[in-house]
């Protein structure tokens, strides 16, 4: 049992175990090897182009909706001088050759168009309620201040207007504690603009910081303000949404507004209108605004040209970056 026919037996099984692979199986899993990492790399790279969609998408409805917000406040309270109905009823003291000169009485509502597509934009003007009440003595109309509650929280070259429901005057704050002391004086001063108003119907020429009446216990003053919106670039090279020349929102491409003029006094507008077609602006009792949002990166549409509707028009997207418009109308409530 242990002679030579053992040993060569014992060699043959052990020469039976030894295995390899041939270039065939070789290639084969090779091949199989290829096609799995290739699946896993298009899963990973769609996942990856879903991410990025995503992603693009809830920023551009982020900014939609924040710009639309903003803009509908702010167009709410535009052209609001208190009881007064208009503007037309304010007198602007302030100095026109000032570098900082607002022309209040031209409207509440200014807009302009952009040419060809290009963004519009749009000033909104008017005050609102800081909850001051002139107090006594009041006037006489030559006196260079008015007399309010102390503690008003004013400060010195803050523009105001003083408005009952007859009149306004609108004025830069020219001492140097209105807050502490309840007093509000309107001389012309050495602020910007100033006060200078040689035409003031009150007393003209000489006494050029009068205001245009005495304003009694039925008055109050109203803080300032000019609110202007516009297209522009912004810090990272993108569009984005300005608010008074400081970039307020990235990532907004255009902006589109309509003008719903109120041609016979019902407080419906009977269209909705370019600025450049609105006959009186002081009839515009609602604004149709369009902004279109767009994405960051680029090549997120697959390979095909994204087509969006604006305002009526379709538009056809220059690359491949993601656009979504989002559209509202807005009532000027101050002047329904």
């Amino acid at each position: 049992m242990n002679g030579p026919m053992h040993i060569k037996k014992m060699h043959i099984k052990k020469t039976s175990r030894q295995s390899g692979l041939t270039l065939v199986e070789l290639l084969i899993a090779m091949l199989i090897g290829a096609f799995l990492v290739g699946g896993i790399l298009q899963v990973f790279a769609g996942a990856r182009q879903t991410y990025r969609v995503h992603d693009a998408t809830s920023r551009m409805q982020e900014g939609g909706r924040m710009a639309l917000e903003v803009l509908a406040r702010d167009i709410r309270m535009a052209d609001f001088w208190g009881c007064a109905s208009n503007s037309i009823q304010m007198v602007n003291n302030l100095n026109t050759a000032g570098a900082a000169y607002v022309d209040f009485v031209t409207g509440g509502v200014v807009g302009t168009d952009g040419a060809s597509g290009a963004p519009d934009s749009i000033t909104l003007r008017g005050g609102f309620d800081a909850g001051i009440d002139i107090e006594p003595p009041y006037g006489p109309q030559a006196s260079a201040n008015i007399k309010v509650n102390a503690g008003n929280g004013l400060v010195q070259d803050e523009i105001v207007m003083v408005s009952d429901c007859t009149n306004g005057d609108i004025f830069q704050i020219t001492n140097s504690n209105p807050g502490g002391s309840g007093t509000l004086v309107h001389n012309t001063g050495s602020g910007d603009p100033g006060n200078y108003n040689v035409t003031n119907p009150g007393c003209p020429g000489a006494n050029a910081h009068c205001l245009s009446k005495v304003y009694g216990g039925d008055a109050k003053i109203l803080l300032t303000r000019e609110i202007s919106y516009n297209i522009g670039t912004g810090s990272e090279g993108e569009p984005a949404l300005f608010r008074n020349g400081a970039e307020f929102l990235d990532g907004i491409e255009n902006l589109q507004i309509l003008y719903g003029e109120d041609i016979n006094s019902t407080g419906i507008a009977n269209y909705f209108v370019p600025a450049t077609q609105v006959v009186d602006m002081d009839r515009v009792v609602s604004i149709r605004i369009a902004v279109v949002t767009r994405s960051n990166d680029d090549f997120l549409t697959g390979g095909v040209a994204q087509n969006y509707n604006l305002l009526g028009a379709t538009v056809t997207a220059p690359d491949q970056r993601l656009r979504q418009v989002y559209t509202s109308t807005i009532a000027v409530r101050n002047r329904l």
